[in-house]
């Protein structure tokens, strides 16, 4: 919230950015913005991105551990409804989601064009220091807060650590009973599980004598590991090639959002001032995939993974078709040699609405399963590192799309301009 007050006030501090552009009869002069400049801005965004990256996922995880205990009963009858509540808070976190991006990109952005950007940054300070105002409110008595334990990163490397170390042991043949291998008193894994079994090294002792303390606790955490810490790496692992096939999903998703296409366009769909029913057919879209998604009997995760897979692929090719249909539009009205930002085609943004309804189903159906695969995979202690996978995810393919944004611009650039300067409407 603060960082976002910062941001808004930057656009009336004088010093922080650089002077408007003149305009004259050759074109416009403008300023570059200093290097002190541009590192206060781009300090704005880190630290934006640091307090999003601490809500999002523990968020998720948050309200999740309010379901826990009533999972963790015997009576199946209760259980098997506390699952299903589980699961539609996963949907519905998701539509809360998806509505608040549609609010952004549809009223924000006309608040920004028709008031200003200062007014535009102040809207989300007030919104943030509301949900903050709420939050505070309400934590205490009202939530359930499960205590903070050691860090998983530090044990995942621990893991990593005693593994290699122990790499020239070898496994046990029989494998060792429970006093063998590394584990605490009080935990219910007294050997570790076949799978991934060279992780297992790690929890073999090298000399119990030496090994331990008079407690019972490894005089050095780096070596041995336990087997819940092997058990937990070992969880994070297995979910990886599941988790690397939801990164070109983002991607594809993520080009649908380029802005040459759109804004060579004609931008009215049913109203010429406010364009917002795009955003109200997309997430339309997405809640009509999230009911068919809660019938939970039709298809399994993976498999609705697969899904949202198929139909981002399916939107993949919707968008080439309309990108070829505009391409054609451009030529046979004579503007191949004109800038993409200096003309507007007879061509209405209707085009476009096909491919982004698409875009919100396959995000239906591949996020929300991803989420609740990744919380059904791993142990409850491992909750918030489950529910920041997708937003990882999401992170890697920004870097990816960025990566092929910057491609497309040298392939596309012409007399030193690219893809966000002068680019013929046809490239």
């Amino acid at each position: 919230m603060s960082v976002l007050w910062l941001t808004a006030i930057l656009q009336q501090a004088t010093e922080a950015r650089p002077p408007p552009c003149k305009h004259n009869k050759g074109g416009e002069e403008c300023v570059s913005p200093s290097s002190a400049q541009l590192a206060l801005l781009f300090s704005a965004f880190v630290f934006m991105s640091v307090g999003a990256g601490g809500i999002r996922p523990c968020s998720l995880a948050f309200g999740a551990d309010q379901f826990n205990q009533l999972v963790q009963v015997d009576d199946l009858k209760v259980k098997k409804r506390s699952v299903k509540i589980l699961q539609t808070f996963f949907n519905w976190y998701y539509v809360s989601v998806g509505i608040s991006v549609m609010l952004a990109v549809t009223v924000m952005v006309y608040i920004q064009n028709a008031k200003g950007w200062v007014v535009s940054f102040g809207i989300p300070v007030v919104l943030m220091l509301f949900s903050s105002t709420m939050f505070f409110l309400g934590s205490d008595p009202l939530y359930i807060k499960m205590k903070a334990k050691s860090s998983l990163l530090t044990g995942f490397a621990q893991g990593i650590v005693a593994t290699w170390r122990n790499r020239h042991l070898s496994l046990p043949v029989p494998p060792l009973e429970s006093d063998g291998w590394y584990h605490h008193k009080a935990s219910k894994l007294t050997a570790p599980t076949d799978n991934l079994r060279f992780l297992n090294k790690a929890c073999i002792f090298r000399n119990p004598l030496k090994d331990l303390d008079s407690d019972g606790f490894a005089m050095d955490p780096w070596s041995p590991c336990t087997i819940t810490q092997v058990e937990e790496l070992k969880a994070l692992i297995k979910v990886l090639p599941i988790w690397s096939t939801g990164i070109p999903v983002a991607v594809t998703l993520n080009q649908h959002t380029f802005v040459q296409n759109p804004t060579s366009l004609l931008r009215r769909l049913w109203n010429p001032e406010y364009d917002s029913n795009r955003g109200l057919l997309c997430s339309s879209s997405s809640s009509l995939a999230i009911k068919v998604h809660q019938k939970e009997t039709w298809a399994s995760l993976k498999e609705r993974m697969g899904i949202g897979i198929a139909i981002s692929c399916l939107a993949t090719a919707v968008s080439a078709i309309v990108e070829r249909k505009r391409r054609n539009e451009a030529i046979r009205e004579g503007l191949s040699n004109y800038p993409a930002d200096a003309v507007v085609m007879n061509m209405s943004a209707m085009w476009l609405v096909p491919q982004h309804c698409l875009t919100g189903i396959a995000e239906a159906f591949n996020f929300i399963g991803q989420i609740e695969f990744y919380y059904s995979q791993f142990p409850k202690t491992m909750s918030s590192i489950a529910m920041s996978l997708l937003a990882f995810g999401m992170g890697v393919e920004s870097l990816i799309a960025g990566l092929i944004v910057s491609i497309v611009k040298n392939v596309t650039q012409i007399e030193g301009a690219g893809l966000m300067g002068v680019v013929r409407i046809t490239r």
